[in-house]
């Protein structure tokens, strides 16, 4: 799976994705532009989180954490802070999801870093648990749903 068929099956299911996240975080966009000079940034999810009083940033990897990803997410988050974030809100957050990591590379790779960052795992289920299996729609239409979204409007 590709990060932008993973980013487009998240907004796609926006409303649960959110409820995942926890109560308090507010939708702001998908690959949000950020511009700094003459170049252009994408942040991959874009939210802010009213009683933190921080945006916070998802960056979706398919693939193993690697520490590149501690530096980009760093540089984002500086970005975020002088150009988006408001003069009474609190410093921006970064989320890294990747699909695998390594405990200790993902420690000393945000060792040094001043903005908050976090990293999680997610992990990919070939079977449903069955307490599940009546709550999320079936492989069938699951993949009507993605045909759908891949017809041009």
């Amino acid at each position: 799976m590709r990060e932008r068929e993973l980013e487009q099956q998240l907004i796609a299911r926006l409303k649960s994705f959110i409820l995942e996240l926890g109560y308090g975080f507010c939708f702001i966009g998908n690959q949000s532009k950020l511009i700094l000079g003459d170049n252009e940034y994408f942040l991959d999810l874009l939210f802010y989180h009213r009683f933190l009083k921080a945006l916070v940033v998802i960056e979706l990897k398919v693939g193993k954490f690697k520490p590149e990803y501690a530096g980009k997410m760093d540089f984002y988050l500086n970005l975020l802070n002088d150009r988006e974030k408001a003069p009474e809100d609190n410093p921006s957050i970064g989320i890294i999801l990747c699909a695998e990591k390594d405990r200790l590379e993902v420690e000393y790779s945000l060792k040094t870093k001043i903005n908050p960052i976090g990293m999680a795992e997610y992990s990919l289920h070939h079977h449903l648990p069955d307490e599940l299996s009546n709550k999320l729609p079936t492989e069938k239409e699951f993949k009507q749903v993605l045909k759908k979204t891949n017809e041009p409007l």
